[in-house]
């Protein structure tokens, strides 16, 4: 049976999981992140659960265009996005002094990637990777 070596957050060791560790990343910055141990394990689990509810329920992602992952994973993410792309451009149309180019792409993404300039920068030029 394979045992998978287990990952110590060390840069650029191929058998991290840099998903893993951005989510490590979010939960250690998150504004509830606790400041003092937890009295046991029970305490533990129900705020990492409280987290995991968070993040997926209530905290819009940058990376997805500030919807929630559970906007995007039930099909709302495009009803949303388009409501803003209306408000921008009513806002826009209102106001035309206050913009200087385009309003903010509302689009969905189509594909989301963890640090997608360095991936794109990783690629070599002829597109062989």
């Amino acid at each position: 049976m394979y045992e998978p070596e287990p990952s110590f957050s060390r840069p650029g060791v191929s058998n991290d999981n840099p998903y893993s560790e951005a989510l490590f990343r979010t939960l250690k910055y998150c504004p509830a992140y606790p400041t003092q141990p937890f009295a046991d394990d029970e305490a533990a689990a129900r705020w990492v659960a409280a987290f995991v509810h968070w993040y997926n329920y209530e905290h819009p992602h940058s990376g997805i265009r500030f919807v929630t992952p559970e906007d995007r994973h039930v099909g709302r993410e495009g009803a949303i996005l388009a409501q803003r792309h209306a408000v921008y451009t009513q806002a826009r149309e209102r106001a035309p002094a206050r913009w200087r180019g385009p309003t903010r792409d509302w689009s969905p993404v189509a594909t989301v990637r963890l640090n997608p300039d360095r991936e794109i920068a990783s690629v070599p030029a002829d597109g062989a990777a």
